[in-house]
């Protein structure tokens, strides 16, 4: 529901009512090298078969024996043993995305691929199919180079939803997600003061590391990419991007008094990179379903995860060990958090509760129940705020487990916040777009507004 609910209002933002519209618009347009020049697996042929097929053909979901996620295993058979790529320009491979039978014809379930992919394809194929890259064993979403995406609107019809928020250092900013891009606002007046672009469809994820100058901003369209975007703020120009995946990059954390970030994906994946070189360090595959939210102990030793498959885990955050799961919510865990002393973990969901459970033995101390599902965790310090579905933010102290501020006034579900300790202010973005900022300490009201361009 809550992805239906997204999927309609960037709808309207756009002026497309169809999901297939929607991303028809978004698809990165794909043309081969010029007449004289040969097709590139790097450049031409990886992005495509990223968008159209890794889905089905991957690593954890490889329908008909067949994987198409590297250059090596898109050479191999499948279940049915032909070729997917043979002399003169022929094979399973082009067989099947130039059918006439919907029953064959790949990719399966979706419009067929546009005549001007199957003759890249095609011409490809007819060069030798050759690969371009460094090597025939790297993920093709490392393979392929990074995305130009496409520029968001000059004014958005509709607003946004809120669904991930960042203070600049300073205080004096706020970062969120937008279409295709950041949208930083003024806090001194809720003016928008700049737009940063070539970011993913959809922000789920956006934190300042270290530097302090950098921003990791977690994205993707759902199903289709995902990856981690580090801009330079002043600047917005692009210095990296890591975590390159087939699904939504939807949580990233960064790893106290180190130079490791934690990010969580669709594909049901935690992967650790390095920052400095930027090269995935190790990978975490104890997720049956999407990584909603991760967050690191405050001294770096533990990792824990939220996750659809309603589990939270606690990992090693050394050997990627784990070390406990917690199955008490029964349902999809949105949010979740350590407590200081790194023994206790408070984690959200769409059970409509908030859970505070120990490591050890994954025993519950705490349920708080809610009117709504929960999302996120921002923690304080002796105090954490949580956004829920009932349109409320919510400031409950640790000490005692209590609401001590319910945060109302929203007109839709609360879908994110962000802490700044040093002003003392919190922000809570909604599914239509407003923005209020608050005093963390008693609740007063500072200022809203609709985050529309």
């Amino acid at each position: 529901m809550f992805r239906k609910s997204l999927t309609k209002l960037i709808a309207k933002i756009t002026g497309i009512s169809s999901l297939v519209g929607l991303c028809s618009l978004v698809a990165p347009s794909i043309a081969a090298e010029p007449e004289g020049q040969p097709v590139s697996f790097r450049n031409d042929i990886a992005s495509i078969l990223l968008e159209n097929c890794v889905a089905c053909h991957g690593p954890k979901k490889a329908e008909g024996g067949y994987r198409i996620d590297t250059f090596d295993e898109l050479v191999k058979p499948g279940d049915t043993g032909a070729m997917p790529i043979a002399a003169a320009a022929s094979g399973e491979l082009l067989r099947r995305i130039t059918s006439s039978d919907k029953s064959e014809r790949m990719p399966a379930s979706a419009d067929a691929l546009p005549a001007a992919q199957v003759e890249i394809v095609k011409r490809w194929l007819a060069e030798g199919a050759k690969f371009d890259g460094e090597k025939g064993s790297s993920p093709l979403n490392l393979v392929a180079p990074p995305k130009v995406y496409p520029d968001p609107p000059a004014a958005y019809p509709a607003p946004a939803p809120i669904t991930a928020m960042a203070f600049s250092p300073d205080g004096a900013l706020l970062v969120v997600g937008g279409y295709h891009e950041l949208l930083v606002w003024n806090l001194a007046d809720g003016a928008l003061a700049k737009r940063m672009k070539n970011i993913g469809q959809r922000v789920h994820a956006i934190v300042f590391l270290p530097d302090q100058k950098t921003i990791a901003v977690g994205c993707g369209e759902p199903g289709r990419n995902g990856e981690v975007r580090l801009i330079d703020f002043e600047s917005g120009q692009l210095k990296g991007v890591v975590a390159r995946t087939h699904d939504v990059v939807l949580d990233i954390a960064v790893r106290p008094a180190s130079n490791e970030l934690a990010v969580a994906s669709a594909d049901g994946l935690i992967r650790i990179i390095n920052i400095e070189t930027l090269a995935e360090t190790r990978t975490i595959a104890s997720h049956a379903d999407w990584v909603t939210a991760i967050a690191w102990s405050d001294d770096g030793t533990r990792l824990a995860s939220a996750s659809r498959d309603k589990s939270s885990k606690v990992f090693d955050g050394n050997s990627g060990e784990m070390i406990a799961t917690y199955p008490g919510h029964a349902a999809a865990v949105r949010g979740v958090a350590f407590l200081p002393d790194s023994k206790q973990v408070l984690t959200t969901g769409t059970d409509k509760k908030l859970h505070r459970w120990e490591v050890e033995g994954a025993k519950k101390l705490v349920e708080l129940p809610f009117g709504g599902e929960a999302y996120k965790i921002a923690r304080g310090d002796g105090f954490v705020f949580v956004p829920a579905a009932d349109n409320q933010l919510r400031r409950i102290t640790q000490a005692d487990n209590k609401v001590t501020n319910a945060l109302t006034g929203y007109q839709d579900w609360v879908l994110s916040t962000a802490l700044h300790a040093a002003s003392n202010r919190v922000a809570g973005g909604s599914i239509n777009g407003e923005i209020r900022l608050w005093n963390a300490t008693d609740g007063t009201l500072i200022r809203n507004w609709i985050a529309k361009p």
